[in-house]
């Protein structure tokens, strides 16, 4: 089941062309600002969990700031490896909220994560 939930105020929410981490319930985003239009990302790199909201931007693309493994933050697919992804969440404006649609499915555990 699909749900809305507040991720942080407008006035919180990052400027052009800079990422945040936020908390929505129980799961951490990535938030980025580009072109004027604020997209969400999972927050954990699939590589070894670096915290992508902790990164920086690289045109549409969030770097990780571990290793450097980067995503688009439209599509949630990596640059390299090719096969690697993040998920990614819808955002919308509601009054002076910025609002995520999560899924109500728990988030994969660390055994998943690629080596």
């Amino acid at each position: 089941m699909k749900q809305w939930v507040r991720l942080c105020s407008v006035a919180d929410a990052p400027a052009e062309g800079q990422v945040a981490e936020a908390n929505a319930g129980d799961t951490t985003v990535c938030l980025a600002r580009i072109g004027g239009v604020l997209s969400a990302v999972d927050n954990w790199c699939p590589h070894r969990r670096g915290p992508l909201g902790a990164g920086w931007l690289e045109g549409n693309a969030v770097v990780c700031p571990w290793h450097s493994w980067t995503f688009d933050m439209t599509t949630g697919a990596a640059e390299f490896p090719v096969d690697e992804r993040v998920a990614v969440f819808p955002v919308k404006i509601s009054g002076e909220d910025v609002l995520v649609q999560l899924n109500s499915t728990a988030a994969p555990d660390a055994s998943s994560i690629s080596t």
